[in-house]
């Protein structure tokens, strides 16, 4: 049975990425607007965070809704489950009937399966070892607009028992996992969302993960609970310091007019110049080197 393609009339629309999204179970309508408002995108999950027995309660949630919750396609995403399931081809049947566009496909594992979401802008989830292998062919996909990577679900289906070790930090072949994801994304002009942070208490702990996240390229962070959108955006928002530093910085390329030039002792290039571009992207200053 082939999968519904939303019709003309509900063309899709610009994704708008923000650096902390945050999942909320569709099982859980209360919940939708407050999750919209306090993040830059809700993803409405159908997927993990609904019970096997609960998911056509969930899909009528989200239906049921649409008359009240006035959530805004441009910042909201559905998680859908794995293409090959009985439960993937009900989600779509779903999505035919809403406004929302931008899906995210739980345990993305090949290209093909991007393909079957004609119609809809996919963040694929690379959250199994196939998943993390394939992520170049998937990122390379037309719709394809970004990738995301799972640490459980990936130890899981490689038989191990936690994606951290004693120390809170992640184990070698997370690592591997993470920046392989970023690196594909990136490599085809695609955005990279980091993983979700487990330990809801210590936010600490999450704001030296986002911190890193950033540094490394990661456009966005996934969040699991309310309380941790603010950590996000925080790491995510430059300080003012290191806006006026970027700032005087381009100003001084502008007035060197040189490809190399000395600044402050340094040595400054192309790469440093676009480092600088990038904080003032986030300040949301963006502005021109040359």
């Amino acid at each position: 049975m082939p999968s519904p393609v939303p019709s003309s009339a509900s063309a899709v629309q610009p994704f708008t990425m923000g650096p902390a999204l945050l999942f909320c179970p569709a099982d859980r309508p209360e919940r939708f607007g407050k999750a919209a408002d306090r993040s830059d995108a809700v993803i409405l999950d159908l997927e993990d965070a609904v019970a096997p027995a609960d998911k056509p309660g969930a899909r009528e949630a989200i239906l049921a809704q649409l008359g009240a919750a006035k959530l805004d396609p441009a910042s909201t995403i559905v998680r859908v489950n794995p293409v090959g399931t009985p439960e993937f081809e009900l989600d779509l049947q779903t999505l035919a009937k809403t406004p929302y566009r931008t899906v995210m496909l739980a345990k993305a594992e090949s290209a093909e399966q991007p393909r079957s979401l004609e119609g809809y802008q996919v963040i694929a989830l690379c959250e199994t070892a196939a998943g993390i292998v394939n992520a170049a062919a998937i990122a390379a996909e037309p719709n394809v607009v970004g990738l995301m990577w799972g640490a459980e679900d990936l130890l899981a289906s490689l038989g191990g028992l936690s994606s951290r070790n004693d120390d809170g930090g992640y184990r070698a072949v997370a690592l591997h996992s993470r920046s392989a994801v970023l690196l594909a994304a990136k490599a085809a002009g695609k955005e990279a969302i980091d993983s979700v942070y487990v330990n809801i208490p210590d936010l600490e702990g999450l704001m030296a993960e986002s911190a890193d996240a950033v540094a490394s390229g990661f456009g966005a962070k996934a969040c699991i609970h309310p309380n941790q959108v603010a950590v996000v955006r925080e790491a995510y928002a430059p300080s003012p310091e290191a806006v006026a530093q970027a700032t005087e910085l381009l100003e001084a390329a502008a007035a060197a007019g040189t490809g190399v030039f000395q600044f402050k002792g340094r040595m400054i290039d192309g790469p440093i110049l676009k480092h600088a571009q990038a904080t003032l992207r986030r300040a949301g200053l963006a502005r021109d080197a040359s």
